[in-house]
């Protein structure tokens, strides 16, 4: 695991942003915001779109991303929260999405309190694979 640097801040700041702006207090739809940088530096956002099979806010921005043309991704996180105060992990569909997608793609997690970097592909040990 590493550390953090500014711009995996910056990264988080982002996914804050993306769900302070579109927070839903009346029916919490949308409570989760991300942030994928792609490794051009360019940020795709995206919040979760509740429903009875709704779409978490890493697939939203992994699919933004992708629809803009990017196959190269760097780094994850995902924020909760009106203020996106907590980072969380991604659920066990992310995994498999992101060991699909973007193996070797860096995730901010909170392990023990503390802001930590770990690639894609070991947040899923024994995941299927159609290589």
């Amino acid at each position: 695991m590493d550390g953090l640097e500014d711009k995996d801040y910056a990264l988080i700041e982002r996914a804050q942003k993306a769900i302070q702006e579109n927070y839903d207090q009346a029916h919490y739809n949308h409570t989760v915001g991300a942030a994928v940088r792609c490794k051009n530096g360019k940020i795709y956002v995206g919040v979760n779109v509740y429903s009875l099979h709704g779409a978490c806010a890493e697939q939203v921005a992994i699919g933004t991303a992708i629809t803009n043309g990017e196959r190269d991704f760097d780094t994850i996180v995902a924020v909760r929260g009106k203020e996106g105060e907590e980072i969380i992990p991604p659920c066990g569909n992310c995994r498999q999405i992101l060991h699909d997608y973007m193996p070797a793609c860096k995730v901010i997690l909170s392990v023990d309190k503390e802001l930590k970097k770990i690639e894609a592909k070991e947040l899923l040990p024994f995941s299927y694979s159609v290589e």
